[in-house]
C-alpha cells in the first residue's frame, strides 16, 4: 500500500459491477460516485427512492461505463431486503464482483425493525449479513469478488451481548447499541471471511472504518431525538467534532474503496485511516479488535443471526 493511496490509483473497472447500501448520501454516495466514474456498473442500494433517485442522477453524471441503476432497500425489513437481494440477482445474473456494506443508523432512539430487532443492530448488523448471504450466489458468480462491511472506531470497546442483542431485558443505551452494532459488522466480516476460505471460496470478506467522518449522519441522529436540549448537545458536539477533527466523504470513503479494489488485499483485512487514533488519514491496514479475531465469537454471532433473521447461512 502506497503512503498516500487515493481515488487515482483505482485501477479501471469497467466489466466489474458493484453494489453498495446507502448510497443515497454520505460515503455510500461518494463510494458509488468514485466507483462508476472508474467504469463499474453501480447499483444503488437504497431505502428513499426520493433521495435514491436524487443520488442516481448525481453517479449518472459521474459514469464512465455503464450506467447505474437503482435498487429499493430497507434493511429494517427483512422481506425488502429477499426483495432486495432478489432484484440484484435477477440484474446481474448472478454476476456480481463487489457488495459494500456501507449503509447504517447512528446511536438512534430506542426502537425497533419490521421484524422486532433493536434498531441498529437489525438494521447494521442483520439486515447486511442476511443481504450477504442471499448475494452469496451472485457474488461466486463474479470475478475476485468481494465484500466490504463498514465497522466503525465506536466499535472499540463494545461488547455483543449474546443473551440480549435487542435490549429487551437491559437499559437502552444509544451509544452501547450503536458500538454493539459496528462490532458486529467487523466481527461478520472476519467471521464470513474464514468461512468463505474454509469452503475454498475465492470471494474475500473484508472489514473498513472511515475514522471520524462528517457525513450529516450525526445531524440526522440528533434531530431523532424528541428532546430539544438533547437535540442541540448532539448536534452541536457533532458540529464541534466536524471543525476539530472530522474529514470529508471524499476521504472517509478511501477505505472501503481499497478495500473493494486495491491490488494486494486479503480476506480478513481491516482497512482504516492512518491518522492518530485511526480518526483521519489515508487508508492503512490496521489491527482488527479482539472480539473479531476470535473464532468462538465469529462462530457465537454466526449462529445468533442465523436464528434471529431465519436465513440459511452462506457457506453453510
Amino acid at each position: 500500500m502506497t503512503q498516500r493511496w487515493s481515488e487515482a490509483d483505482i485501477a479501471d473497472q469497467t466489466g466489474r459491477t458493484a453494489v453498495v447500501t446507502g448510497a443515497n448520501s454520505g460515503l455510500g454516495l461518494r463510494t458509488a460516485e468514485v466507483l462508476a466514474g472508474k467504469g463499474a456498473r453501480v447499483l444503488l442500494a437504497c431505502r428513499s427512492a426520493e433521495r435514491g433517485a436524487k443520488a442516481l442522477g448525481q453517479v449518472r453524471a459521474a459514469a464512465s461505463g455503464a450506467a447505474p441503476e437503482l435498487v429499493k432497500l430497507d434493511l429494517a425489513d427483512l422481506g425488502s431486503v429477499r426483495e432486495a437481494a432478489a432484484s440484484v440477482r435477477e440484474l446481474t445474473g448472478d454476476r456480481l464482483d463487489v457488495l459494500v456494506n456501507n449503509a447504517g443508523l447512528m446511536m438512534t432512539p430506542r426502537g425497533k425493525t419490521a421484524d422486532g430487532f433493536e434498531t441498529q443492530f437489525g438494521t447494521n448488523h442483520l439486515g447486511h449479513a442476511a443481504l450477504t448471504w442471499l448475494l452469496l450466489p451472485a457474488l461466486r458468480g463474479g470475478s475476485g469478488s468481494r465484500v466490504v462491511t463498514l465497522s466503525s472506531v465506536a466499535a472499540t470497546g463494545a461488547r455483543i451481548d449474546f443473551a440480549d442483542p435487542n435490549f429487551e431485558h437491559r437499559r437502552y443505551n444509544p451509544g452501547a447499541a450503536y458500538g454493539q452494532s459496528k462490532l458486529a459488522n467487523q466481527v461478520f466480516a472476519l467471521e464470513l471471511n474464514r468461512r468463505l476460505r474454509a469452503a475454498g471460496e475465492d470471494i474475500l470478506s473484508v472489514a473498513a472504518h472511515p475514522g471520524y467522518t462528517w457525513t450529516g449522519l450525526g445531524q440526522g441522529m440528533a434531530r431523532s431525538y424528541r428532546n430539544p436540549v438533547l437535540r442541540a448537545v448532539i448536534g452541536g458536539g457533532n458540529r464541534l467534532g466536524e471543525i476539530l477533527l472530522a474529514q470529508g466523504p471524499r476521504m472517509g470513503a478511501l477505505p472501503q474503496l481499497y478495500a473493494a479494489t486495491a491490488d494486494g488485499v486479503e480476506g480478513g483485512e481491516y482497512l482504516g485511516p492512518r491518522g492518530v487514533g485511526g480518526l483521519r488519514g489515508y487508508p492503512v491496514k490496521v489491527n482488527p479488535l479482539t472480539p473479531a479475531r476470535s473464532e468462538a465469537i465469529g462462530a457465537a454471532l454466526w449462529d445468533l443471526t442465523a436464528k434471529l433473521t431465519g436465513i440459511t447461512p452462506d457457506p453453510a
